[in-house]
């Protein structure tokens, strides 16, 4: 005959095992797979800057000039000065850790001021150097960019953005020989392009007209007036070196205090590479610090789960010391116990994690734009790094109830019973 009560408790005991198994594996799940999205996340995040700054020369600054901030030799306060053709040989002459030195002038952008036929638009208009990509890349879609030739002769001609392309040619036809009417003067389009960064200096290029930097200076009546310096230092020399001597260089040829911090002005792309790049190890510090709390959080559930068990199979554990279990029996049920329940629910953590990244990065980052999010991936020396902390973890977490159980005697049984 069944005892009804027995069954019904070793029911109970059974299902409620099960349910703190589950709640226990799902700590160790949730700890593993918050730390695969946050670290995809950073990874995305960093990706997708760096994305934005490629083509870019890290090793670049930029350089203008502003309205003084003191008075020098007999000049007062608020001078107005600008930076001349003269000022780049003298800058090439006197600092050679200068490898690449780019004029450039800005037209600004007016209504309708770019026309083709019937088609017309506002866009920016800048005068460069043929040198210029050797500061930001530029990816042709036809033709060449400017050359040494058209600077040199100053030459009517201009290299187009790929949106001005698409707006003043929606046909999509070759543009190449065309002339397009620039604030009234014809210049023929030897080139489409597009830069490869999202950082622009005096507008997006793709956005842009290129005419050589000597043509728009007559053109526009500017004489030999420089709007914008764009450098880049030599290899394993810091940019900074070359902006300050630089500084140096025209305070003295344009009689400006050497105390003057506010007659140039400047932007350092190393300095904010450097910003981003600590920005990430402390981002990164921050996810491992938030995500090994997680898991500490599963682990600790793991070790308190096998306390329980341990306790609750106080009996067995008494018999089997009796009838002679050497302590390295005892040990290796209970740690074995302890890493499957954690290994269990770290792979599936893990795996479930990466495939969430995977997903968002297919159905959505993709897709969209203007984010800066750009392929949330956890690289696979991670993903093992993590994955075998968790598992030495999940044995340490099983060596305190493994000593619990040793402790455990066969007169302990007798009284369970």
């Amino acid at each position: 005959m069944f005892d009804l009560d027995r069954l019904q408790e070793i029911w109970v005991t059974i299902t409620r095992n099960k349910v703190r198994s589950f709640l226990t594996c799902f700590g160790v799940f949730w700890g593993i797979f918050m730390l695969m999205i946050m670290m995809g996340a950073g990874h995305g995040l960093e990706h997708g800057m760096m994305e934005n700054l490629e083509g870019f020369a890290t090793n670049s600054c930029i350089m203008g000039a502003d309205n003084t901030g003191l008075a020098y030799k007999g000049f007062q306060k608020g001078r107005t000065w600008n930076i001349h053709n003269k000022d780049i040989d003298i800058l090439k002459q006197s600092i050679p850790e200068i490898d690449c030195l780019s004029p450039m002038l800005f037209g600004g952008r007016s209504d309708n001021n770019v026309v083709y036929n019937e088609n017309s638009g506002s866009f920016n208009i800048r005068g460069l150097n043929a040198n210029y990509t050797e500061i930001e890349q530029q990816k042709m879609s036809f033709g060449r960019f400017i050359n040494d030739i058209d600077v040199v002769q100053a030459r009517k001609v201009c290299v187009i953005g790929l949106k001005v392309y698409e707006e003043l040619f929606p046909m999509r036809g070759n543009p190449l020989g065309h002339y397009l009417r620039i604030r009234g003067i014809y210049y023929q389009v030897v080139g489409v392009s597009s830069g490869v960064s999202n950082v622009s200096i005096g507008g997006r290029s793709d956005e842009s007209v290129v005419i050589p930097f000597t043509t728009m200076q007559r053109i526009t009546n500017r004489g030999d007036i420089v709007d914008v310096l764009a450098v880049t230092a030599m290899p394993n020399i810091s940019v900074s070196v070359v902006e300050e001597k630089m500084e140096k260089v025209l305070k003295n040829n344009h009689n400006i205090s050497p105390d003057d911090t506010q007659a140039i002005w400047g932007f350092n792309l190393e300095d904010e590479f450097n910003i981003f790049k600590y920005l990430f190890l402390g981002i990164a510090a921050v996810i491992w610090i938030v995500g090994s709390g997680t898991l500490l959080a599963g682990i600790i559930g793991v070790s308190n789960i096998m306390m329980v068990t341990v306790k609750e199979r106080t009996k067995e554990i008494g018999i089997r010391r009796a009838l002679g279990a050497k302590p390295r029996a005892i040990i290796g049920q209970v740690m074995s116990e302890s890493l499957v329940l954690t290994a269990m629910a770290g792979i599936l953590g893990l795996s479930f994690g990466v495939l969430c990244l995977y997903l968002a990065d297919v159905l959505w980052l993709q897709n969209a734009e203007d984010v800066f999010l750009s392929n949330p991936i956890v690289s696979f020396s991670s993903a093992v790094t993590s994955l075998v902390i968790l598992l030495v973890c999940g044995l340490f977490a099983g060596s305190i109830p493994a000593a619990r159980a040793l402790q455990i005697k066969a007169i302990d049984a007798i009284r369970e019973e």
